[in-house]
């Protein structure tokens, strides 16, 4: 009996996605809840498991085809039993079994160039089949650092590549590879000929349906909002020093580390509490407030950036968020991040610091009013009482919509968050 694998409920206001990957081929045997298409949607890739067991008959979409909620994306015959294997074995069927062993006493017959061609056909096809299989973003990979997928082991769910194994086998092949000799004189000129003749590449993708997304929804953000930055610097000598002193004891504690989003996640909570207008937004023509704080925390997944939701930071502790943080992290390198994970938020962080970022003037979450943007730590010589000093300083920005925020309100968010990261005491006792 066959039956029809259709596209899943994919959450609140979603009613469409994009194939992202085909994780089977036709005639590949899957069992009972196990994925077989990837769906990218407007926030997060989704699977599309089979309710059956049994084997692939055909797909009746393919990979960057946008489908509906309820579409059919494959025919599963389910007469098969779990696990059983649909390879075809060459060697067995192509071969008379008088040929398969021979004679007792008799020579084998010496290998002809002739069946050096189905190898050469098998192993095309091979890397045919894992080209299918790869994401995106993995391909684009694959083509820019010329790796052979095939040779790379994957990290990812089920031992699906991921971006970052075929970067690290690049930069392993770069590492192993022996210096190159040095080009003979005569070399030289044909060299430059080459060059000059200007052999150039490009390449056209599809963006992803997240990357439209983003692309949208920040140009949305410019043309509604009145785009605002303020900056300030903080010096992160007090954090830097209670991180180092209680880490070990945190750690041992909690099973977290002990990270900079946890201080500022808190610090932010006290500058929302006196400035609510930082935490609220505009609907229609009313001002939304909230007495809670829900910090989106932008995060970089391998299909671009998300924000998943520290729900109720007001109420919670430094390792709770800790925690929030580091879990959606990992799901979003898995791509295991749900629409309920993104759902909501009041105010956002992002910490361009990570990358190397020294300053930035980042863009609201819509319908959020600012966004807090962090940046990297570098010592600066500060004056401080009077000396010239060297600290550990680093600058941080407020984008907010001047629609609602005025400048002034701005500045003081800001300042309050400087000052709880400078002197983290304020935290413990709301000040």
């Amino acid at each position: 009996m066959a039956t029809e694998i259709k596209v899943p409920a994919l959450g609140e206001s979603v009613t469409e996605a994009t194939i992202g990957e085909l994780l089977k081929q036709p005639g590949d045997t899957v069992d009972v809840d196990e994925p077989i298409v990837s769906l990218e949607t407007d926030k997060v890739a989704v699977e599309a498991p089979s309710p059956v067991a049994g084997r692939i008959k055909e797909f009746r979409v393919a990979v960057g085809d946008t489908v509906e909620v309820g579409a059919v994306l494959a025919i599963v015959e389910d007469d098969v039993t779990p696990g059983e294997s649909t390879e075809v074995k060459p060697r067995e069927t192509a071969q008379p079994a008088d040929e398969q062993a021979p004679d007792e006493g008799e020579a084998p017959a010496a290998p002809t160039a002739a069946p050096a061609a189905p190898a050469s056909t098998q192993a095309k096809d091979a890397a045919g089949d894992a080209a299918l299989s790869l994401s995106p973003a993995v391909r684009r990979a694959v083509l820019e650092h010329g790796v052979d997928p095939a040779s790379v082991k994957g990290s990812g769910r089920d031992g699906r590549l991921t971006k970052e194994d075929v970067e690290a086998a690049a930069r392993a092949r770069k590492d192993a590879a022996p210096a190159p000799a040095p080009a003979a004189a005569p070399a030289a000129p044909a060299a430059a000929s080459n060059a000059a003749a200007g052999e150039r590449g490009e390449e056209r993708v599809k963006m992803t349906r997240m990357r439209q997304t983003i692309a949208k929804r920040l140009k949305s953000a410019q043309d509604t909002a009145a785009l605002l930055t303020t900056f300030n610097d903080c010096d992160m000598t007090a954090v830097m020093e209670a991180r180092e002193k209680y880490k070990d004891l945190f750690a041992k504690k909690h099973d977290i580390r002990l990270g900079f989003m946890g201080f500022f996640a808190k610090a932010a909570c006290l500058a929302l509490k006196d400035v609510p207008s930082v935490n609220a937004y505009i609907e229609g023509d009313e001002i939304v407030y909230h007495d809670y704080v829900d910090i989106s925390v932008a995060v970089s997944a391998p299909n671009g950036l998300v924000v998943p939701v520290v729900r109720d930071a007001h109420a919670k502790g430094f390792a709770q968020i800790e925690k929030d943080i580091a879990d959606f992290g990992k799901r979003a390198k898995d791509g295991t991040l749900t629409m309920e994970d993104m759902k909501g938020g009041t105010f956002t962080i992002s910490n361009g610091g990570v990358f190397g970022s020294l300053m930035s003037t980042p863009i609201i979450n819509p319908p959020q009013s600012a966004v807090l943007g962090l940046h990297r730590i570098e010592d600066r010589a500060v004056v401080i009482d009077g000396e010239i000093v060297i600290r550990p300083m680093m600058y941080i920005a407020l984008s907010y919509d001047h629609r609602l925020i005025d400048g002034r309100e701005a500045v003081t968010a800001l300042k309050i968050i400087k000052e709880a990261i400078e002197d983290p005491t304020r935290m413990l006792i709301d000040l």
